[in-house]
């Protein structure tokens, strides 16, 4: 994937965005009539001097998507005038092999462009804004990525599905926008609503049906409703259908209602999860059909689960897996996991707390065993899950709602790939075990046992820490450009230690009551992620800025750390 920059042309002003491409490329163009041009937005394309093909758009409020066609390869030039044109995304592509080789990015503005970060493995997408995970599965053999995306500035706004593919959960090609919002939606850029999260499933004769909440503000008497489509290339959509026109009725439900989460009972039925709320907190509703396409016949069965402790709204992307055994067999536990929106743990400050809650589900109803916070470091949001070939494996957002900003623009990536399974009574969330793919070579670790200030240059790192007994106290400080940063182990628990200058006060981002005996720390530009016991207790927190952590010291009572690994790492 290459960027072309582009340049002037000689006809007059015009600017040229120039590559060699084959022959049968599919080109996607946004482009926007400029504010206050008596002319519509024009994108023309040659190849090899001779024109093949524009697109043209009168709309000056949003980017529009436009596609072109090239019959035949060569030096290619699309060239526009910027008096009257904008050009947000443009990208080329092949068709039939797309899936292989990805797309080709050609042009992005600087306010859509994310920045190179050399040795980051954390998945980011290529232009624009992400947030929560949608549609995470295994499809045609290959792992698949949908997310939610808006394109033309890396704030929020009407929302898209990007989309990528994976072999391995952790290297990753990018592939056209998949969803785009509605057309109503797609003429204005004011962040009124768009395709928001949803989820997918395999079809029996190969492709996809995805499910997501459309969302309009304003619009009477629904905001969010709920549509299906389906792609049997695993690449282009078909237009899609309204199931879900409406709320239940006599709940007495806020508009809120989305995120359809859709699964496979115990009993062999299609269920779908949506969050929502009342009066009280947040709930989650549970449906069904007996379509075994799972396209129609949807019916509400009644709340699955109630949630209204810390302040929260609604519940907000649902999932449910289920763990180390089928989802058949009756002695299953089953994770319900989900997001407490504008909640906030007064003992701590967190915000937008994660919950697991694990108990038995029969396919109507949902009986409660345990519950614990899926990340004590807040940063690993709407986490989405499936039962992949060797057992449940999820992925979240990793950034929280609270840092959002409508003036300045944020880094964000998702998180490690992370397994779950039920150990010791308790849920555990490690990371992938292809992580370790990742590893380049070792680093000073004797340095670091010894108390001595270990450089980790670009900050793309993983520390392994094995205490001589569980719960023995240490202090691991990072040194970052632009926070305070620090892994901690005392009688309070497992802590990530995080500050900015400037800030009034920082939650305290604690596992309470943790003592594990191994300690996994990932780095890298943007973010950490610790795993206390192999998943057991597992914190994750964004880091401001796009610069890793450089350098780093441990300091501890004298054999309490037994043992320390560090590993560059890199895609």
């Amino acid at each position: 994937m290459t960027s072309q920059a582009m340049s002037p042309s000689d006809e007059g002003g015009l600017e040229t965005i120039s590559a060699v491409l084959p022959a049968g490329s599919t080109i996607h163009a946004w482009i926007k009539a400029s504010h206050g041009a008596a002319a519509p937005g024009r994108l023309t394309a040659h190849v090899d001097g001779d024109q093949a093909g524009a697109v043209e758009t009168s709309n000056p409020h949003e980017f529009e998507f436009r596609l072109l066609t090239l019959e035949r390869g060569g030096e290619t030039a699309f060239s526009y005038d910027p008096a009257t044109t904008d050009v947000s995304v443009l990208y080329a592509f092949r068709q039939p092999c797309v899936l292989e080789e990805g797309v080709r990015l050609l042009h992005v503005r600087p306010s859509n462009a994310v920045p190179e970060i050399p040795g980051g493995y954390h998945f980011r997408p290529p232009f624009g804004w992400m947030n929560d995970p949608n549609g995470f599965g295994r499809f045609g053999g290959r792992v698949h990525l949908f997310y939610q995306h808006y394109p033309h500035e890396l704030r929020w706004n009407n929302m898209h599905w990007g989309h990528a593919v994976s072999d391995d959960y952790l290297r990753w090609t990018h592939l056209p926008i998949f969803l785009p919002p509605s057309d109503a939606l797609a003429a204005r850029a004011d962040g009124r609503g768009g395709a928001f999260s949803g989820s997918a499933i395999p079809l029996d004769c190969a492709g996809i049906r995805i499910f997501f909440t459309e969302h309009m503000k304003d619009r009477q008497p629904e905001e969010q409703i709920q549509f299906t489509a389906t792609s049997g290339d695993l690449v282009n959509v078909e237009p899609p259908n309204l199931i879900l026109p409406a709320r239940p009725e006599g709940l007495g439900l806020t508009t809120d209602f989305r995120d359809p989460y859709v699964f496979m009972g115990p009993d062999d039925k299609w269920k779908m999860l949506l969050g929502t709320r009342d009066r009280e907190g947040g709930i989650i509703l549970l449906y069904e059909t007996d379509d075994p396409g799972a396209a129609t016949g949807w019916t509400f069965l009644g709340m699955l689960h109630r949630e209204n402790r810390f302040g929260m709204t609604a519940a907000e992307c649902p999932c449910l897996v289920p763990l180390d055994d089928p989802a058949n067999d009756p002695s299953t536990r089953w994770a319900l996991i989900f997001g407490l929106l504008t909640s906030r743990d007064p003992a701590t400050g967190r915000r937008n707390i994660t919950l697991a809650t694990i108990g038995r589900f029969d396919g109507h109803s949902f009986s409660v065993e345990f519950e614990q916070e899926l990340d004590f470091g807040t940063d690993a949001y709407a986490f989405q899950a499936f039962v992949d070939e060797t057992g449940p494996v999820g992925i979240a957002w990793l950034a929280n709602w609270t840092d959002v900003s409508k003036e300045v623009d944020m880094p964000t990536a998702m998180t490690l790939p992370r397994r779950l399974a039920l150990r010791g009574g308790a849920l555990t969330t490690p990371p992938i075990a292809d992580v370790e793919s990742l590893r380049q070579r070792s680093l000073d670790a004797q340095g670091l046992l010894d108390g001595h200030p270990v450089d980790l240059a670009n900050g793309s790192v993983e520390i392994l820490l094995t205490l001589k007994e569980a719960g023995n106290a240490f202090h691991l400080a990072f040194e970052h450009p632009d926070a305070t940063v620090a892994v901690q182990l005392n009688d309070d628990g497992l802590s990530i230690l995080f500050s900015v200058a400037g800030a009034k006060t920082s939650p305290r981002y604690i596992a309470a009551g943790a003592r594990p005996s191994t300690i996994r720390i990932f780095l890298d530009a943007g973010s950490i992620e610790v795993f206390g016991d192999d998943g057991r207790w597992t914190g994750t927190k964004r880091l401001p800025g796009f610069k890793g952590i450089n350098a780093m010291r441990l300091a501890a009572p004298e054999g309490h750390v037994l043992t320390a690994e560090i590993w560059q790492l890199g895609l």
